[in-house]
């Protein structure tokens, strides 16, 4: 970005560059995994397994929207019905069926080859977000491929893979990992039709891959979560039109028949929910869901802003280089590939923060786009000398911020400091440390490496150890296991005051939703039934029971913490005398 030395443009070359600072340690590995593409994936590969698979297979199911989708998912292999979406009874027509096809694809799967209790088990609706996940940061590499060599590509991709949102969505079995992967896919392969018009080629047969996977990728993002990738692909399209006044080269995407193929993968399901449910998934998931979004009518409403604070710890420990890389991102906006990457970024960037509701997850398609950026500054050496040095202490601060928190949180809930964990928080603070004191400009790049070695550490603790430890958190797999340890054969069960989407998903579909009185009348009705009565509604259970002449004693008390309401809960799980 600083032309007396013609420095490298963006979208101008692919050669891996053997850096000054090479030869020590990670730096070392580094080196070696970055030597050719083949290594590079497989390096990657690894990476997103050490930094996504901690906690992935015994974290329970998260309330609220990890579960709903997760219990629709298995209501659609119970009844084979793949065209309704559905919880209990209720429709849910949020999202399109993108995400539950492939959470069910999973579970049938893993079903047919002799699983036991497959539909129980949460790890496996969360497959599809780690394909998403580590797609996205192969992904990733591969669109810095047409702006930076390989070396910067294999670090934007690392900034994605170490991130503390990706992280979090890559354990959590909904839509946001793999929208990621369809937006990265969309995009990476628009900016090559983009650059290569930039550059004044001009091939007698455009080649078809990029518009291949650029409509492809679009009609995946709109099944799993309708129009929001044409947000993200058109807003781009405008600011480069007005940047540019033209937009001749989005021919080369081969639009007639890309829209005919978009069509082709997108319209049935459409016709087919439109045929079974008339307007009603267009009017929720539009008319509701999105513009109560635009009105923050969901109760998540924030002031502009919000998500610029944010990203200092969602995005890291990429974070800190970014902001020393804005700067010199800003003197390069008119270059080709740094224009074409800011146009992805800043108008939806722009929208998100104008929003009223506002959700971390919301500009987790944005941050590829920022990994190039920053990983072009840093190939170039052209990260500032301000003041923004100073965020180079961001990569010690978090890991000590999250230890001190993890052991708190571990005190407060389990009465138990989480000492498997301490270890592991001390590498992480220790890596972090070490970035930061070695940080300088030839050097940068150890120095991310280095962090990204301490997020690796945090996630073994956070996610692996800390988390799982926290069973007060997760009551609704307390009362599940409670319920799996009965004698009678076939519980059924009434929820009264405790009614998160984890609790159906655990004790089984046909679960009861209702108050105390109901768990009353309820558990009258039969043999091998069992009341899950949270104590605000116990008082209304205790007098329907003796107006009916119930009788009925205490199988198990749970105490725990909804994490949804913010509140600590006791259940009661009563059963009626003579059940075991």
């Amino acid at each position: 970005m600083v032309e007396t030395l013609h420095p490298p443009r963006f979208g101008a070359g692919q050669q891996p560059v053997k850096p000054a600072h090479s030869g020590r340690r990670v730096a070392l590995v580094f080196d070696f995994a970055t030597a050719s593409h083949f290594r590079a994936i497989v390096f990657l590969v690894l990476c997103g397994f050490v930094l996504f698979l901690p906690g992935f297979f015994n974290i329970p199911a998260i309330d609220r929207d990890e579960a709903r989708f997760a219990q629709a998912t298995k209501q659609m292999v119970e009844s084979g019905d793949i065209v309704d979406i559905r919880f209990q009874d209720d429709v849910r027509y949020k999202k399109p069926i993108g995400i539950y096809w492939l959470q069910a694809a999973v579970v049938e799967t893993a079903s047919s080859l002799g699983l036991p209790r497959a539909q129980l088990r949460i790890w496996l609706y969360r497959i599809p977000s780690l394909i998403g996940a580590i797609g996205a940061v192969l992904l990733t590499y591969w669109t810095a491929l047409a702006f930076v060599t390989r070396r910067g590509a294999a670090l934007a991709a690392l900034m994605m893979c170490s991130s503390v949102l990706l992280g979090a969505e890559a354990r959590l079995a909904k839509t946001d990992a793999m929208l990621l992967l369809t937006v990265v896919a969309a995009m990476g392969a628009m900016a090559r039709v983009y650059l290569s018009w930039q550059r004044g080629e001009d091939p007698a047969h455009p080649p078809w891959t990029a518009p291949a996977v650029f409509w492809t990728a679009l009609a995946g993002g709109i099944l799993i979560k309708g129009p929001l990738i044409l947000m993200f692909v058109g807003l781009t399209i405008v600011a480069l039109a007005i940047l540019d006044r033209s937009a001749a080269w989005l021919w080369r995407l081969r639009p007639v028949w890309g829209l005919m193929w978009t069509l082709v993968l997108v319209l049935p399901w459409f016709v087919a929910i439109f045929w079974r449910a008339g307007e009603a998934f267009f009017s929720n998931s539009l008319g509701g869901d999105m513009l109560s979004k635009i009105g923050a009518q969901e109760s998540h409403g924030a002031p502009p802003g919000l998500y610029l604070l944010l990203f200092w710890v969602t995005f890291w420990p990429g974070a800190a280089l970014a902001g020393m890389a804005a700067p010199a991102v800003w003197r390069a906006r008119r270059e080709p590939g740094a224009q074409y990457l800011l146009a992805w970024l800043v108008p939806s960037w722009i929208v998100f923060e104008a929003v009223m509701t506002k959700l971390p997850h919301y500009v987790l398609p944005l941050y590829p786009a920022i990994a190039i950026l920053t990983a072009g500054a840093l190939e170039r050496r052209v990260l500032s000398r301000s003041w923004l040095r100073r965020g180079a202490a961001w990569w010690f601060v978090v890991p000590v911020g999250a230890a001190v928190i993890a052991v708190i949180g571990a005190i407060k809930l389990t009465h138990y400091p989480a000492f498997p964990a301490w270890p592991f928080l001390a590498a992480a603070m220790i890596f972090g440390l070490i970035a930061w004191w070695m940080f300088e400009d030839s050097r940068a790049e150890r120095s991310l490496l280095n962090a990204v070695v301490a997020a690796m550490f945090l996630a073994v603790a956070i996610y692996g150890i800390v988390m799982p430890s926290l069973t007060a958190m997760f009551p609704s797999a307390e009362i599940a296991r409670a319920l799996r340890n009965v004698v009678c054969v076939g519980p059924k069960s009434a929820a009264a005051g405790f009614h998160e989407p984890s609790l159906v998903f655990m004790t089984g579909t046909s679960t009861l939703l209702t108050d105390g009185s109901g768990a009353a009348d309820f558990l009258g009705q039969g043999s091998c039934r069992f009341a899950l009565v949270e104590s605000r509604t116990e008082r209304a259970f205790v007098q329907r029971a003796e107006a009916i002449g119930l009788r009925y004693n205490v199988a198990k008390r749970i105490e725990g913490y909804n994490i949804s309401q913010g509140k600590a809960i006791s259940i009661a799980i009563f059963r009626s005398e003579g059940t075991e």
